[in-house]
This record gives C-alpha cells, sequence and structure tokens, in this order.
C-alpha cells in the first residue's frame, strides 16, 4: 500500500495558495477515483481509493504546512505504511511553474513541511515536487508561497495538477525509478 500525503494549510484563507498544490493533487486523484477525502483521524483527512489497480491511502494533514510530519507518520504506522511508499506532494520553489518531478529522498531545501516530514517519517520518502516558480524580486518568499495563483498561472493550473497526480500514478502503476524516467523526462522536454 501507498500513502500520499498531499501538503497543504487548512481552511478557506490558504485554498487558492502556492503552498497548497499538494492538497489540489490529493483531491484530484480522489476524484479519479470516484472516492472522497472524509474521514478525519490523526490530524489529517483521509480516505481510500484504488489508482492503478492498488488500494492508496489519500492524505491531507490538517495540521497546517510546518506541522505535516507527526499526522502522516501517525497514519503510515496505523496503516503499516513503510517510509519508501509515502508519497508526498508539495510545492518547489526551485522549480519552474507546472514542472512536475519525481524524487526518492533529499534534504527539506528550506521548505518547513519537509522539514517536518523528515523529523517524522525519515528522509526516504517519495516526492512529487510541483514547480511553482522563484518569487519575483523584492517578494517575500513567505507571502509568495501563501500568496494566491497569478491569472496565468490559474489558467493552467488545471492541466498542472493533472501531471503531477499523474505522476503520483506512476508511482504507483510503474515504481518511482520508472517514474523517474518517464516523469522527469517529460519535464525536462517541456522546458
Amino acid at each position: 500500500m501507498y500513502l500520499v500525503a498531499g501538503l497543504g494549510n487548512p481552511g478557506p484563507r490558504y485554498v487558492d495558495t502556492r503552498h497548497n498544490v499538494g492538497f489540489l493533487v490529493v483531491d484530484r486523484l480522489a476524484r479519479r477515483a470516484a472516492t472522497a477525502i472524509d474521514g478525519e483521524r490523526h490530524g489529517a483527512r483521509h480516505g481510500k481509493a484504488r489508482l492503478a489497480d492498488q488500494t492508496v491511502l489519500l492524505l491531507k494533514p490538517w495540521t497546517f504546512m510546518n506541522l505535516s510530519g507527526q499526522p502522516t507518520q501517525a497514519h503510515a504506522a496505523f496503516h503499516r505504511v513503510d517510509s519508501d511508499h509515502v508519497i508526498v506532494v508539495h510545492d518547489d520553489m526551485d522549480l519552474p511553474f507546472a514542472d512536475v518531478r519525481v524524487k526518492v529522498g533529499g534534504g527539506h531545501g528550506g521548505h518547513n513541511g519537509l522539514r517536518d516530514l523528515e523529523r517524522h517519517v525519515g528522509r526516504d520518502t517519495l516526492r512529487v515536487r510541483c514547480g511553482i516558480g522563484r518569487p519575483p524580486q523584492g517578494w517575500d518568499p513567505a507571502n509568495y508561497v501563501l500568496g494566491r495563483w497569478s491569472s496565468a498561472e490559474a489558467d493552467a493550473l488545471d492541466a498542472f495538477v493533472d501531471a503531477a497526480s499523474d505522476a503520483v500514478e506512476s508511482i504507483v502503476r510503474d515504481g518511482v525509478v520508472a517514474a523517474m524516467n518517464t516523469v522527469n523526462t517529460r519535464s525536462r522536454s517541456a522546458t
């Protein structure tokens, strides 16, 4: 079983912000599987889905981005999911907008949600990195990630969320190495 943790912040204030792209991807995966994220336990909303002929736990930690690790770890432990079967979907300022990459483990790169996950779950989680680009000169990075999508980004958001959802499904169906070969190559050729 895989656990897919989409990172974001709860509440209406954060719904359309760049930091919540992980929540958007988990919601899209639930819609594709015709299921709901309607359970609440261990500080997260969750639901089970069938993706690529496998049962997958979809998770939205509801403890705010910077405290995503404990609810993710609690669900992984409860469902006996090893850390190398935890897929974390998160925003990434080091990638251009709408670029999607698959990665195994690594550092947090200053991302506080990943820092907390690393502390609670470990460094060998699988990652779907969702590029949001760098803030314009003079913008505080925190204000940028908590800012709303620009109109150009909003127009491309549906395809972006689909591409990230496809990346998650590729990991579940084909394994992480094959997914990296497919998704990361596609991302490079799209730029």
